[in-house]
C-alpha cells in the first residue's frame, strides 16, 4: 500500500512564531511555503533552519535536506495556492486578519484548513463577514512551537466540527499535543494563566518583596519544577494527601481563598515601567539575546526528554463537545 505524502503547508508571517512552524513542518517532510514582506525573508528562513535542525534532530526527526522543502514565496497567494494547510502569523491586530483572511479563503484550494497562530483574539472576532469561515479556526502555540508541544485549538462560530478533527489530526502529525478548548474566550486559556501570574509577579517585584530574577528562581525551582510534571489540579489533588482535592479544598481552601483577596494589582504607571524594565535589563539584559534563547531551548528539550512525552496524543481524546 503506498503512503499518503505529507500535506502541503503554507506559513504566513515569517517571524519568530512562523518560521519556527516552517521548521517544525518541513521536519516532518512537508513542502512549505513562506510568506511575508520582510526584505531578508530568504536569510531569515536559512537562519532559522538552521538554528532548528539539530533541536528537531534530537527530537528524532530527519533534518537531512529540511531547506530544500522550504522555499519562500511571491506574495500570500502565490504561498497559498496549493496549500492543503496554512498557518498564519500576522499581526495581533482584528482588522488586519480579517483582510488577510479574506485573501486567505479565496486564494487557498477549497480544501483547505485555515488556521491562525492568533494569541488573543479568537477567530469570531475577524470572520463574522467572510462566506467560508467553517474552515478557520485558532490554532495557537506556545513559543516556539517545534519544541512546546501544546497548541490550542479553538473553533469560532461557525467552524465545521470536520475543521475542528482535522486541525487535531494534523497537529498531532507533527508530534504537537492540540487540546480543544469549547468556548472563545481572549487570551484562550494558556495566556490567560500565563498573565495571571505575571499579575501577580509583577506586584511582588513593585512591592519590593523580590527582584526578577529572585522571583524567576522560585518559579523555577518549585512551582515551575511541579508543574512540569503534573498540572495545578493534579498538583493540588496530590497536595491533599490521600484525602486529594477534597481535603485540599475544605482544609487550606478557605486560606488561599482570603489570599486570593490580597493578590496585587499592579498600577504600572510610566515610572513603575520603567522601574521594572530597568530591573529585568540589570537581570538578564547583559547577555545576548541568542544566547539566552539558547539556554533556554536546551533546557526544554532536556524537560521533554525526561518526560518522554509522548506528543502524538492529547491529554483528552475528545475533540469538540
Amino acid at each position: 500500500m503506498s503512503k499518503t505524502p505529507p500535506p502541503t503547508a503554507a506559513v504566513i508571517g515569517a517571524g519568530t512564531i512562523g518560521l519556527s512552524w516552517t521548521a517544525l513542518f518541513a521536519a516532518h517532510g512537508m513542502a512549505v511555503r513562506v510568506s511575508d514582506p520582510r526584505p531578508d525573508l530568504a536569510e531569515a528562513v536559512d537562519t532559522a533552519l538552521a538554528q532548528a535542525a539539530p533541536q528537531l534532530a534530537r527530537q528524532g526527526l530527519d533534518v537531512r535536506g529540511l531547506a530544500d522543502r522550504v522555499r519562500p514565496a511571491d506574495d500570500v497567494t502565490d504561498a497559498v495556492r496549493h496549500a492543503d494547510v496554512v498557518q498564519e502569523n500576522g499581526p495581533e491586530d482584528a482588522d488586519f486578519k480579517r483582510e488577510l483572511f479574506a485573501t486567505l479563503v479565496r486564494a487557498a484550494p477549497p480544501h483547505a484548513l485555515l488556521l491562525s497562530s492568533s494569541s488573543a483574539i479568537p477567530s469570531s472576532a475577524f470572520t463574522g463577514g467572510l462566506d467560508d469561515a467553517g474552515r478557520i479556526l485558532i490554532g495557537h502555540p506556545f513559543n516556539p512551537p517545534h519544541l512546546v508541544p501544546l497548541v490550542e485549538v479553538v473553533p469560532g462560530e461557525r467552524t465545521s466540527e470536520d475543521a475542528v478533527n482535522r486541525a487535531v489530526a494534523f497537529y498531532r502529525s507533527v508530534g504537537r499535543v492540540p487540546v480543544v478548548e469549547r468556548k472563545e474566550i481572549p487570551g484562550f486559556v494558556g495566556n490567560r494563566l500565563q498573565n495571571a501570574l505575571s499579575r501577580e509577579a509583577i506586584h511582588l517585584v513593585e512591592q519590593g518583596v523580590v527582584s526578577p530574577s529572585e522571583l524567576d528562581t522560585i518559579m523555577v525551582n518549585s512551582l515551575g519544577l511541579r508543574w512540569s510534571t503534573v498540572g495545578p489540579f493534579l498538583g493540588a489533588h496530590l497536595g491533599g494527601g490521600p484525602g486529594g482535592y477534597r481535603h485540599m479544598a475544605e482544609h487550606i481552601g478557605p486560606s488561599m481563598r482570603r489570599m486570593w483577596d490580597s493578590l496585587g494589582r499592579p498600577e504600572q504607571s510610566p515610572a513603575q515601567t520603567e522601574r521594572l524594565i530597568a530591573a529585568v535589563e540589570d537581570a538578564y539584559g547583559s547577555r545576548p539575546y541568542g544566547e539566552l534563547t539558547q539556554e533556554r531551548d536546551e533546557r526544554q528539550l532536556a524537560v521533554l526528554a525526561a518526560l518522554n512525552t509522548d506528543t502524538t496524543t492529547a491529554p483528552n481524546e475528545e475533540t469538540r463537545s
